[in-house]
C-alpha cells in the first residue's frame, strides 16, 4: 500500500465537524488509528480478554503469546539485539520517568551534569528537574538556533567528564526539526556519557535502528505511530537494564516473595509491575505492521511534500511568521499570525472542521527562546493530501479576515 492509498483506512475522516468534513492536521499530538488497530483492540476484548504471564487456560495463553509477539515485533522494528531490551510502559513520558527513577537515582550525584536542550518536550525536562531538586546535579542546556536547530558547537563545548547523561529529542514536536541524533550520541560517548533519545515524534519519519544510533535508552509512544493510547516502550541496552533496580513493585515482576525479601525477575519483566494495557500492546503490533507496510521513508516523503506545499502557500499570506525554519523539517509547521492569538485562530479553524494544535505544545522553554507564548501548529499524517492543505488555507484566510 502506498501512502496515497492509506486514507481509506481511517474511519475518523468520514465524519463531519461543525457541518464540515474533518481536516485533521494534528498528527504531532496523536495520529488517527487505522482500521487494523481498532479491530485488534475489539478482537482482544471480544475473544482474548485474559491476563498475561499467569493464566492456566487457553485465553491466557493466547493473550500472552500475542503480547510477547508485539515485543518481538518492536525489537525487530527498531533493530534491538534482544527482545528483552523492550520494556512496555504507558508511553514516552513514563519511559523517561522510569530512566530517571532507576538509572538517575542510582548514578546521579551532586556535581554531575545532565544535558538537555531548549527543544525538549516537558516529558524530558520535568522528570530531571524533580530528581535534580533531590540529588543536586546540574542541568545544562543545548541552545536552539534561530532556524530551529540544535547548536552542535555549543553542545560540544558542554561535554566533559562531569556529564553523566545526555537526553535529547530526535525530532521537535513544535518545529518539526529532525536532529542528527547519531552525531550527538557519538559526541556524548566520547566523554563516557549515557544517552537517552526521546523518539516520540520521529518513529514515522525516520527508519530508526538503535544499534546504529548507539544510544543506551530510547523511548516512544504507540499513539504517535498510528497505535492506541496508553502504551509505549522503553528500549534499553540489556547490560544497562540488568544493572537497574525496579521502577515499581507488585505482581508479574517478581521471582519470589517471602516475609523477609523479594527476588526480582530479570528485565524486561522487572520493570512491568501489575497488569499492563494488554489490548493496547496487542494492537501496537498492528500499528507497527501498518507503518512497516507503508515504510517510514515513503511516509516521510509524502508528508514532506505536503509540508513544502503549505510553506509555499503560507509565504504569500501577510502577517504569517514561521517559528523555526530547519532544512530537516519533515511534517510540522509552526507559525504565528501577527495581531491574532493562536487559540483564537484555532477556534475559528475548528468551526470550519479543521483540527490543528495551538499553544506552547509542552515546549515552554522553546517558546521562551523565541519570545512567544505559543504557535499555531500544523502537522501532517499519512492520511493527509493536497485537498487538506487547500482546505486549511481557505479556513485560515477566513479566520484572518475575522480576526484582523
Amino acid at each position: 500500500m502506498k501512502p496515497s492509498e492509506a486514507r481509506g483506512e481511517f474511519t475518523a475522516l468520514e465524519q463531519k465537524i461543525n457541518g464540515h468534513p474533518l481536516i485533521y492536521l494534528d498528527s504531532a499530538a496523536t495520529t488517527l488509528k487505522p482500521r487494523s488497530v481498532v479491530e485488534a483492540v475489539s478482537h482482544f476484548y471480544s475473544y482474548e480478554a485474559a491476563n498475561v504471564h499467569r493464566g492456566a487456560h487457553a485465553l491466557g495463553d493466547r493473550a500472552t503469546e500475542n503480547f510477547e509477539a508485539t515485543r518481538s515485533c518492536i525489537a525487530e522494528f527498531i533493530g534491538a539485539r534482544d527482545v528483552d531490551e523492550i520494556v512496555f510502559t504507558k508511553g514516552t513520558t513514563e519511559s523517561i520517568n522510569l530512566v530517571a527513577q532507576t538509572w538517575g537515582r542510582r548514578y546521579l550525584r551532586s556535581g554531575d551534569v545532565v544535558i538537555l536542550s531548549e527543544m525538549e518536550h516537558h516529558a524530558n525536562i520535568v522528570p530531571w528537574q524533580i530528581l535534580q531538586q533531590e540529588l543536586g546535579f546540574e542541568i545544562k542546556w543545548v541552545p536552539v538556533t534561530e532556524s530551529g536547530e540544535l547548536n552542535f558547537d555549543t553542545y560540544k563545548g558542554l561535554l566533559d567528564k562531569k556529564v553523566k547523561l545526555v537526553s535529547l529529542t530526535y525530532a521537535s514536536n513544535s518545529l518539526g526539526t529532525i536532529n542528527d541524533i547519531a552525531k550527538f550520541i557519538a559526541a556524548a560517548k566520547s566523554v563516557g556519557s549515557v544517552t537517552l533519545v526521546d523518539a516520540a515524534q520521529a518513529m514515522t519519519v525516520e527508519a530508526i535502528n538503535v544499534r546504529n544510533l548507539g544510544c543506551d535508552f530510547l523511548a516512544f509512544s504507540a499513539h504517535k505511530v498510528y497505535g492506541p493510547f496508553g502504551v509505549g516502550i522503553l528500549y534499553g541496552r540489556i547490560e544497562v537494564l540488568s544493572a537497574l533496580p525496579p521502577y515499581q513493585g507488585g505482581g508479574a515482576m517478581i521471582a519470589e516473595v517471602t516475609k523477609e525479601k523479594t527476588i526480582f525477575l530479570q528485565p524486561p519483566q522487572r520493570f512491568e509491575a501489575g497488569t499492563p494495557n494488554i489490548s493496547g500492546v496487542v494492537a501496537f503490533a498492528r500499528a507497527i505492521e501498518f507503518v512497516r507496510e507503508l515504510a517510514p521513508d515513503n511516509i516521510s516523503r509524502h508528508e514532506r511534500g505536503l509540508t513544502e506545499l503549505l510553506l509555499q502557500m503560507l509565504a504569500d499570506v501577510e502577517g504569517v511568521r514561521l517559528v523555526g525554519n530547519s532544512r530537516s523539517r519533515r511534517n510540522i509547521i509552526s507559525f504565528v499570525l501577527d495581531g491574532a492569538h493562536p487559540s483564537d485562530v484555532g477556534q475559528l479553524l475548528n468551526q470550519q472542521g479543521v483540527a490543528v494544535r495551538t499553544g506552547h505544545h509542552c515546549n515552554q522553554p522553546l517558546m521562551n527562546r523565541f519570545g512567544i507564548s505559543g504557535t499555531i501548529r500544523v502537522s501532517f499524517g499519512v492520511y493527509n493530501n493536497e485537498h487538506d492543505v487547500e482546505a486549511f488555507m481557505r479556513a485560515l484566510m477566513k479566520a484572518r479576515e475575522i480576526l484582523l
